[in-house]
């Protein structure tokens, strides 16, 4: 089992920045990926940031430029540090861990979700 304990969310107005933390505890062996989603009203959860297996980074095009991943590692945390926020930005962000399963390929685990909101 993986715990993720996320911190970092809040309220903003719009062109400020916040920084999203998450914290992995637990069996953390055979990590594939660990990042970020979020889901805003009425939509799909979106990948927004992700470190992925063989050291690569993933960014959602309408982020590029303006967020960005950091931390993973020996210290099992992950940081997103997001600029210039919009409106649109709003949303829950959730911190994922993709962990390989021998009997079902994978296995996703996720935090509880912290909620920013962009103020225009």
């Amino acid at each position: 089992q993986v715990q993720l304990v996320e911190s970092g969310g809040g309220l903003v107005q719009a062109g400020g920045s916040l920084r999203l933390s998450c914290a992995a505890s637990g069996s953390l062996f055979s990590i594939n990926a660990m990042g970020w989603y979020r889901q805003a009203p009425g939509k799909q959860r979106e990948l927004v940031a992700a470190f992925t297996s063989g050291g690569r980074t993933n960014y959602a095009d309408s982020v590029q430029g303006r967020f960005t991943i950091s931390g993973a590692g020996a210290k099992n945390t992950v940081h997103l540090q997001m600029n210039s926020l919009k409106a649109e930005h709003t949303a829950v962000y959730y911190c994922y861990v993709r962990q390989v399963d021998l009997s079902t390929g994978w296995r996703d685990y996720w935090g509880q979700g912290t909620q920013v909101t962009v103020s225009s």
